[in-house]
Order: C-alpha cells, then sequence, then structure tokens
C-alpha cells in the first residue's frame, strides 16, 4: 500500500514549488556553490608549464589517475588548485571510522552525541589536512622530476616551488571541505557526494562526444557502442532498484490506557535497505587504491622498479585492480552497515517506545534477529555494488570505453541524483504541511471569535 507520504509526494506540483521560498534559496545555494567549485577547476597551480604537464598527463592518464581525474572533474588533468578534490577527506574520514570502532576513547565520545560528534569532525579536519599535505609534496617532487619533448612541468624548481604547491593544494581541499560542509547545511543534498558528483557529470558530455568520435573512426564498431550504451542504461536501471529495495520488519505496538480510554495498539515496520552503506564503499574503496598511488604514478620511471611494478600493476583495467578494488567494496559495504546501523541500539530504542517484533522476545533477541536479518541482506548488497562497479570496468577496460560509463561513475551519479531528490520532496512535503498548520490555526482563531 502507498504512505500517505507517498501519496503526498506524488501530487506535489509546481505550485507548490513557486511557495517553497526556503527550498528555492537552497538550491539556489548549492548550485552557486557548485558552479564556484567548477570554476577552481580551471585555475591552474602556480610555476606550472601546461604544455609540457599536459604531455606528461597523457602518458599516465590511462590508470588510476584516470579515475582521479574523473572524480575531480579534470582538475588534474590541468593541475588545477582543486586538483586533490576532496579525496584526502574522504580518505580522514575512513581512518578515523576505522579508529572511532577499535579505539575505546573515540568510541566513548562518539556515543556523547553531538558535542562528540563535533569533536570527532574536527580530528577528521586535523587528518585531513596531514594527508593533503603528504600527498601535495608527494606531487610536487614528482611534478620537479617531470620532464618530456615540451620541456620540464616546472618551471621554477625548488623548496619555494613546492612549499606554494602544498599551501594551494592543500587550501584547495580544505576549501572544498567547507564548501560541502555548507551545502550539506544551508544547501540541498549531502554536499560532499554533490562535489564529486559534479565533478563526474562534468565530464560526460565530453565522453559522449569521444564515444561517438571512436564509433565514427571505426575503432569500435556501432554495435558495440550501442551495446554499452544499452548495458548503460541497465545499470542504471539496476541501481534504481537495489537503491530502492528494502526488509520491512513489522514492529508491534501494545494496546495502552489513558484515563478511561483504551488505545488499540499500533503497527509499523522498521525498513532496512539492502543497500544500507550507499555509494561510500566505492568511494572509500577508489580512494584508498588514489592514495598510494596518486604521487607516485609522476615519478614511476625515476622512482625504484617495485614502485612502477605496483603503479602498473594497480592500473584501471588491470586484474590485480579490480580484485582489490572488489575486494574493498565488500569490506566497507559490511564496515559502514555496522556503522550506520547498531542493531542493540536499534533493540534499545523499539523497547523503550513499547515496540517489538512478533515472536521475538525484547532486548538481546530482537538485536541478535536484527543483525541476523541485516547481516543476509548486506551480503546481497555488497555483491550488487562490486558487480555494479568492478564489471563494467572489465568490460571498459577490453573495449576502450571512457572511463565515465564505468559502474562507480553510473553509481555515485544516480545515487546522488536520487537522494537529492528525495530531500528536495521532503521539504516540499513539509512546505505543505506548513501550509496546512497554518489554514487550521487561522481557522480556529476564527472559530473562537
Amino acid at each position: 500500500m502507498v504512505s500517505a507520504a507517498e501519496q503526498l509526494a506524488s501530487n506535489l506540483n509546481l505550485s507548490a514549488f513557486a511557495k517553497a521560498e526556503d527550498l528555492k534559496k537552497r538550491l539556489w545555494f548549492t548550485l552557486g556553490a557548485l558552479v564556484i567549485y567548477r570554476l577552481g577547476t580551471f585555475i591552474p597551480l602556480p610555476g606550472i608549464n601546461p604544455a609540457a604537464f599536459a604531455e606528461t598527463f597523457k602518458s599516465v592518464s590511462g590508470g588510476m589517475l584516470g579515475m582521479f581525474n574523473m572524480f575531480s572533474g579534470g582538475a588534474l588533468e590541468r593541475m588545477a588548485i582543486f586538483a586533490l578534490n576532496i579525496m584526502p577527506y574522504i580518505s580522514a574520514s575512513i581512518i578515523m571510522q576505522l579508529m572511532t570502532s577499535m579505539n575505546p576513547k573515540l568510541e566513548a565520545l562518539k556515543k556523547e552525541g553531538e558535542s562528540g560528534r563535533k569533536q570527532i569532525n574536527q580530528y577528521t579536519r586535523y587528518l585531513t589536512v596531514v594527508l593533503a599535505a603528504l600527498q601535495a609534496y608527494g606531487i610536487a617532487v614528482g611534478l620537479e622530476g617531470s620532464r618530456n619533448a615540451a620541456g620540464s612541468v616546472v618551471t621554477d624548481p625548488g623548496m619555494f616551488f613546492r612549499a606554494t604547491t602544498v599551501i594551494t593544494l592543500v587550501g584547495g581541499t580544505m576549501f572544498l571541505m567547507w564548501l560541502g560542509e555548507q551545502i550539506t547545511q544551508r544547501g540541498v543534498g549531502n554536499g560532499i557526494s554533490l562535489i564529486i558528483f559534479a565533478g563526474i557529470v562534468a565530464g560526460l558530455p565530453g565522453a559522449l562526444v569521444q564515444l561517438f568520435e571512436l564509433s565514427r573512426t571505426g575503432s569500435i564498431s556501432p554495435a558495440i557502442m550501442i551495446f554499452f550504451l544499452a548495458m548503460a542504461l541497465a545499470v542504471i536501471a539496476a541501481i534504481v532498484f537495489f537503491e530502492r529495495a528494502q526488509r520491512r520488519l513489522l514492529v508491534q505496538y501494545p494496546k495502552r490506557q489513558v484515563g478511561n480510554k483504551m488505545f488499540q495498539g499500533d503497527a509499523s515496520h522498521l525498513p532496512l535497505k539492502l543497500n544500507s552503506s550507499g555509494v561510500i564503499p566505492p568511494i572509500f574503496a577508489s580512494s584508498l587504491l588514489l592514495l598510494p598511488v596518486t604521487a607516485a604514478q609522476f615519478s614511476a620511471n625515476q622512482g625504484p622498479e617495485w614502485l612502477g611494478t605496483v603503479v602498473a600493476a594497480l592500473g584501471t583495467g588491470q586484474p590485480l585492480h579490480m580484485l582489490v578494488y572488489a575486494l574493498l567494496i565488500l569490506f566497507f559495504a559490511f564496515f559502514y552497515t555496522a556503522v550506520v546501523i547498531n542493531p542493540k541500539d536499534t533493540a534499545d530504542n523499539l523497547r523503550k517506545f513499547g515496540g517489538f517484533l512478533p515472536g521475538i522476545r525484547p532486548g538481546e533477541k530482537t538485536a541478535e534477529y536484527i543483525d541476523y536479518v541485516l547481516t543476509r541482506i548486506t551480503v546481497v548488497g555488497a555483491i550488487y555494488l562490486a558487480a555494479v562497479c568492478v564489471l563494467p570496468e572489465f568490460l571498459t577496460a577490453y573495449a576502450g570505453i571512457p572511463l565515465y560509463f564505468g559502474g562507480t561513475s553510473l553509481l555515485i551519479a544516480v545515487s546522488v541524483t536520487m537522494d537529492t531528490v528525495a530531500q528536495v520532496q521532503s521539504h516540499l512535503i513539509a512546505q505543505q504541511y506548513e501550509g496546512l498548520i497554518k489554514k487550521a490555526k487561522l481557522r480556529g482563531t476564527k472559530g473562537t471569535r
């Protein structure tokens, strides 16, 4: 049966949107913030020879840096001030969440509520600065050692260039982190996810042009092009289906007496999403794979031989890359689900409000049952994530299709779009409820007169 909220959402129209002034302000703020982000991806890093860097990037863009460049919206291939994008912050979030699960002090801090969450976020910001500085320094050293037919990539190498590169790239990452938080608070949707989404979508038109150009020149046959476009549509449909899939546990509330009246017990559902972790596992997995390779690929020819071997083995389309990527997605799917949903806390909350699962004893048995169900559906969700992200990359790696048609990019784009649309609908529903409450108050005031 369709819920009242879904019925109300289906009846939303343009007139309701026109009256939602707060929502329009939030949408304009989100759009303005993303425009600022896109402008920053075209501001080049000081002291770089653009022509020489373009030649250097062409020789390494087919590996992990190609995926990193996709997430950064082309900022890496232009070596812009946002070249590191938001990835150091994501890596810091991974480390902090792992430490929170293993460190009793951080775990106790997490349970303190809002104040503890703010403190952990502050630690994450400090760790982001450290990781961004290390990656930026590695990039600076790698750029100084890069030379090709167009000349040296760095016009004036030395400590001053390294210092300015580190300050600029770290400042760009911290600005994007702040911008993402502002979008989350004052805009619509999750700011960090929207920044990554904007980077992916910005390169999509160019990828389509490249795909049609490959078909026109005969590099790929029209049949293969049509097959991959159909596969992309099928992947999008699968993402929508699995992201909306839920396992609903029936929750019963006992009869209760208030004064002389006996109220019938209510029944509701505890929804458990098939993919409770969302797009976090692919982003975390990509971030961890990018972390050791980002700076190494620029200096692979001058570094030790084993470093070049590792970089080549972890390149996009390589068997080791796909295996490690799939395993990381499976791990983070279970890990992040455990972080987001705590069966013990859920069972305690149900007991606190008098709810229970039919046939299951409240308390410890309820927590065990929720954990059992959650583990089973997470297995399916994790396999779905790994298949969606790895299988298209496996096919595109051997057919030369642009990376933008990979499962990871489609998963992020579709999931973020669905979450953002859901938030817009929530704002519109809240706006309609506020209008109904105001009308009821006005009628009540007239009635008393």
